[in-house]
């Protein structure tokens, strides 16, 4: 098989099986690009999920550009893009070109909360993984955690509140916080 098809197979299996949305792939993406495959590394799926959560377009879209480029450059970001994005678009075209009211069909609609379940504990998983990884490659464990702690409190006090906070404030704060923390507090500690 040659490496463009198997880009596009692995990438259209992701694709098409994964329900939730980029969250809900990472964890596949992680299994089949750096467990299996070894396309990528585990610290390139954590740096570029987190540059892919703050460049525009879809989270998986852009993990899957990285990877086919990195394993096969133009042709392979071509073909993993369009791997990933295919099967969700004729998915999606089929339900709306047939079924009007999909979720009205009772065996339906019971699918999509167990499907429910599913999506948020891939999601969790997937979020397990990187914080995992972000804690092992961090000379500074400890201030990771508790910067992470902080943050992760913030959203679910701001959460909780019902308060409209959008992620692009928090990708800011954290960033600013790192280079603060990372680049000043502590470059001044180890002189």
């Amino acid at each position: 098989m040659t490496v463009l098809l198997d880009l596009f197979l692995t990438f259209a299996k992701i694709g098409a099986f994964t329900f939730g949305g980029g969250y809900a792939m990472i964890s596949l993406i992680d299994r089949e690009c750096v467990e299996k495959k070894k396309w990528i590394t585990s610290d390139e799926l954590m740096e570029v999920t987190a540059i892919a959560e703050s460049t525009p377009g879809p989270i998986a879209i852009n993990l899957a550009t990285y990877a086919g480029y990195k394993k096969a450059g133009i042709g392979g970001a071509l073909a993993a893009t369009l791997g990933v994005v295919l099967p969700s678009f004729l998915i999606i075209w089929l339900i709306s070109s047939f079924m009007e009211n999909l979720l009205s069909i009772e065996t339906v609609a019971k699918a999509f909360k167990g499907i429910r379940i599913a999506v948020a504990l891939l999601i969790i998983r997937a979020a397990l993984k990187l914080i995992k990884g972000m804690l092992k490659k961090t000379q500074h464990k400890y201030i990771s955690a508790v910067i992470l702690s902080l943050f992760f409190l913030t959203v679910i006090t701001i959460d909780l509140l019902g308060a409209n906070f959008s992620t692009i404030y928090l990708i800011l704060t954290a960033g600013m916080c790192g280079v603060f923390i990372y680049g000043i507090v502590l470059k001044e500690k180890n002189k």
